[in-house]
C-alpha cells in the first residue's frame, strides 16, 4: 500500500506567515525516517530544521533554496511504498491548484494572547487546547511565552495549555516589588486563581523551572506534576558571566556573544532574534527588573536557591541539553525524577530538540 505525503512549510509561533528555505539536508532519492531533519528554514524570528512527520523516500523537492514561501506551502513529496512520476506530478499539481496562503483576515481570527489585571498587575498569557488537567508553561530569565513556540501547539493537542509572560518580561508589567522567586511564583498562582484552575501541571525552563519548583513548595496542592527543562534550583553552579553579560548588553555586538551561549548551534541566533531581544531590553523598567531578578537568582557563579528537596512530593520529569553552557546538565544526576538528557542540545533544549522534548512531555503527562 503506497502513500504519498506532502511536506509543507510549518507554522512556528503566532506571528509566522512565511519562511525562507535555507538548505536541504536531504536530497531526492534519500530514505527518511519520521523525526529526521529534512531542511533548514529561516523565519523573521528564528532558524530551525523542519522534521519529517512521516517516513518514506524523498521523491520530489518542490521548494528551492532561498525561496520564501507562505506557511502551509508545499516543500517536498515523500512516498511510502511505490509511486511513479506521473502520480507524484498529479499530487503536486492538485496541491498547488488548491493551496491558498493564510490571509490577513483569517489570521486575525486565530487564537491571540490575552492580558488582564491579575493579582494587582498586568499579565499576558496565551492559551491553546482544551480539557484535561491544564499545563502551565513558565519561561526563563529574559524570555517570554514565545520561548515555547515549538512546544505549545504540540502539547495542546491533548489538553489546555497556558504559556505566560512572568512579571518583568514579555508584555506583562515590568515593575517588580521584591524581584525574588516568591514574587514570580505568586504571580503564577494568581494567574491560576484568575483562570479558576485549582490544580495544574507546571513545566518550567531555566529560571521558570525554579519558579515552578517554588510554586510546588508554596502551594503543593495546586501542582499535579513538574516538568523541569534545564532548570535552575537543582544545583549550585550557574554561568554568572552569562547572566551579568546579558543584563549589561546594550547593543547587538554585546548581546550576540551572550545569546549564542544559549544554543548548541550558534547559527540559531538570528539577527531578528537579537533585534527583538534588544527591543525588549530597551523597554522602560526592563533593565531594573532584570538586575533585580539576576541578583535574586545568583551571586557570581552560585545559585541562591536549592529546591531539590521539593522533588519527590510530585511526579517529576527533568530534561536537559548535554551541551548546556548556562546550567550544567550534571544537575540532573541523582534526582527523584524521570530524567532525559539530549546530548547535542544546549540551554534552549525545548527549541533545539523540540520533537524529542514534546514526545517526552506528552508521554509523561499522559501518565499523570
Amino acid at each position: 500500500m503506497s502513500q504519498i505525503h506532502t511536506l509543507t512549510m510549518p507554522k512556528w509561533g503566532l506571528s509566522m506567515t512565511e519562511g525562507r528555505v535555507d538548505t536541504w539536508l536531504k536530497q531526492e532519492g534519500d530514505a527518511i525516517s519520521k523525526g529526521d531533519e529534512v531542511l533548514d528554514v529561516e523565519t523573521d524570528k528564528i532558524s530551525s530544521s523542519v522534521e519529517a512527520p512521516f517516513s518514506g523516500v524523498l521523491r520530489r523537492l518542490v521548494a528551492k533554496p532561498d525561496e520564501t514561501l507562505p506557511v502551509g506551502a508545499l516543500l517536498a513529496v515523500v512516498v511510502e511504498g511505490e509511486a511513479d512520476e506521473a502520480e507524484i506530478d498529479a499530487v503536486v499539481q492538485r496541491f498547488q491548484a488548491e493551496f491558498v496562503a493564510e490571509g490577513g483576515a483569517e489570521q486575525a481570527q486565530g487564537p491571540a494572547p490575552q492580558k488582564a489585571e491579575v493579582g494587582g498587575r498586568l499579565l499576558r498569557w496565551f492559551e491553546l487546547g482544551e480539557g484535561g488537567t491544564p499545563l502551565v508553561l513558565v519561561h526563563g530569565f529574559g524570555g517570554d511565552l514565545n520561548n515555547w513556540l515549538f512546544n505549545h501547539p504540540a502539547l495542546a493537542a491533548e489538553r489546555r495549555v497556558i504559556a505566560l509572560d512572568l512579571p518583568g518580561h514579555g508584555e506583562s508589567a515590568k515593575a517588580l516589588q521584591r524581584g525574588d522567586l516568591d514574587e514570580l511564583s505568586e504571580a503564577v498562582l494568581a494567574l491560576l486563581d484568575h483562570l479558576e484552575i485549582p490544580r495544574a501541571h507546571l513545566a518550567g525552563h531555566s529560571m521558570g523551572g525554579a519558579v515552578s519548583l517554588n510554586v510546588a513548595r508554596l502551594a503543593p496542592q495546586r501542582v499535579a506534576s513538574l516538568s523541569l527543562v534545564a532548570s535552575a534550583g537543582l544545583g549550585t553552579a550557574i554561568n554568572g558571566q552569562y547572566l551579568q553579560g546579558f543584563v549589561a548588553a546594550a547593543n547587538r555586538n554585546a548581546l550576540k556573544p551572550q545569546m549564542v551561549q544559549l544554543f548548541a548551534d550558534p547559527a540559531l541566533v538570528t539577527r531578528q532574534l537579537l533585534e527583538d531581544m534588544l527591543k525588549f531590553k530597551r523597554l522602560e523598567g526592563v533593565d531594573a527588573a532584570l538586575c533585580q531578578l539576576g541578583s535574586a537568582i545568583a551571586e557570581g557563579d552560585q545559585q541562591r536557591h536549592d529546591l531539590r528537596g521539593v522533588l519527590g512530593q510530585h511526579p517529576a520529569l527533568v530534561i536537559w541539553g548535554g551541551k548546556d553552557a548556562i546550567i550544567p546538565a550534571s544537575h540532573a544526576d541523582g534526582l527523584e525524577a524521570e530524567v532525559l538528557v539530549l546530548p547535542d542540545a544546549g540551554h534552549m533544549v525545548q527549541m533545539e530538540a523540540a520533537e524529542q522534548v514534546n514526545q517526552q512531555l506528552l508521554a509523561f503527562l499522559r501518565k499523570h
